[in-house]
C-alpha cells in the first residue's frame, strides 16, 4: 500500500511578493527614455507537494487503473450500501471508463435486473464504485478531485474517504470524511461532513455549501485538508467547513489520526435523495477530471 504519511507541521499562510509597476510619459518635445523591462518576480513557494495522483489519461473505453482503484459491486451483498440504494455497483466499463480526452466517466443507467437489491427485488440501475483501499491512503496532506456532476432527482454522486482499518474497527469506528456529496433534489448545493463514534449517519456533522446556481452546469474542485486534530473542506479553493476535536458533541470520538482511502461512487436512490422520478435523465454521468493527494510542505 503506497501510505502517504508525511510528518505534521502546522501551516502558515505565505505572503505573495508584491511587485511594484512604475509608468513614464512624456510631453512637449522632450522624449521619455526607454523603460526597463520588469525583473521577473518569482511566484511564491508553494506550501503543497503532488505526491500522487490519477489524471484519467488513458485511452477512450479503458477501466480504472488498477494500481490505483479497487471495484465496490452489488447491492444485496452489502445490505443497500447501508441507504437502501437503488444501484447494482459492477466493474463493468460501461460504468466506469476513460473517455480518452482525460476524464473518468461514471455512469448510471437504467438496467434490466442485473443483480438483487437488498428489498430482494431486481435493482433497476448499474453504477460504479471505486476506491484506493490497500493502494493508497494518506494521513495528513491535501486530497482533491475536479468533477462535473450529474443532475437529477435521485442521483447521488460522491467523493469521500474511509479509515484504512474499516475491516477491523467497523463503521464509524473507522470514521468517514465525506468531501463532497450531492443529491439532485437541492441542485445548488454539495454538503461537506464528517462520522465517527458518536456523530454517524443522519448526525454526521456536516455543513452545506452554496453556489447560487445548479452544481451541475460546471466542473469543481473539491478538496479535504487533514492536520492534527484539523479537517477543512473547500470548494474550488474557498473554505466552507472546518472541524476539530472540540466540534464534537458530547461522548463524541476523535478517529482521523490514521491512514484514510479514497472512494468516488454514482449512486441511485437511497434514503437520503429520494427514489428517482420521470424527471430523471439516464444515463447519469459523474465526470473526474482528476484526484490528487498532496503532503504539506
Amino acid at each position: 500500500m503506497n501510505a502517504i504519511t508525511p510528518a505534521p507541521r502546522h501551516w502558515r499562510q505565505l505572503l505573495p511578493t508584491l511587485a511594484i509597476a512604475l509608468t513614464a510619459c512624456g510631453g512637449g518635445t522632450v522624449t521619455a527614455a526607454p523603460a526597463s523591462a520588469p525583473a521577473a518576480v518569482p511566484a511564491p513557494p508553494s506550501n503543497w507537494t503532488l505526491v500522487w495522483s490519477d489524471e484519467f489519461n488513458g485511452a477512450a473505453g479503458t477501466v480504472p487503473n488498477a494500481a490505483n482503484w479497487t471495484y465496490d459491486l452489488g447491492n444485496k451483498e452489502a445490505d443497500g450500501w447501508g441507504n437502501h440504494e437503488f444501484q447494482y455497483y459492477t466493474a463493468d466499463a460501461r460504468n466506469a471508463q476513460m473517455d480518452g480526452a482525460g476524464l473518468l466517466v461514471i455512469t448510471a443507467e437504467k438496467a434490466a435486473n442485473p443483480g438483487p437489491c437488498w428489498n430482494g427485488a431486481p435493482c433497476g440501475y448499474t453504477s460504479a464504485r471505486i476506491h484506493t483501499g490497500n493502494k493508497v491512503s494518506f494521513t495528513y496532506g491535501k486530497v482533491e478531485a475536479r468533477m462535473k456532476l450529474p443532475s437529477g432527482q435521485g442521483i447521488w454522486p460522491a467523493f469521500w474517504a474511509l479509515g484504512a482499518d474499516l475491516a477491523t474497527a467497523g463503521w464509524p469506528k473507522s470514521g468517514e470524511i465525506d468531501i463532497m456529496e450531492f443529491v439532485g433534489k437541492t441542485p445548488n448545493t454539495t454538503y461537506g461532513t464528517l462520522h465517527g463514534p458518536g456523530y454517524s449517519g443522519a448526525q454526521g456533522i456536516g455543513k452545506p455549501r452554496e453556489f447560487g446556481g445548479p452544481v451541475a452546469n460546471d466542473f469543481h474542485t473539491y478538496t479535504v485538508i487533514k492536520r492534527p486534530n484539523e479537517i477543512v473542506w473547500q470548494v474550488d479553493g474557498v473554505e466552507f467547513h472546518r472541524l476539530t476535536p472540540a466540534s464534537l458533541p458530547a461522548g463524541g470520538t476523535w478517529v482521523f489520526e490514521k491512514p484514510y482511502f479514497v472512494i468516488l461512487n454514482l449512486a441511485v436512490g437511497g434514503d437520503w435523495p429520494g427514489a428517482p422520478d420521470a424527471t430523471t435523465a439516464f444515463p447519469a454521468q459523474m465526470k473526474v477530471d482528476w484526484v490528487r493527494i498532496y503532503k504539506e510542505n
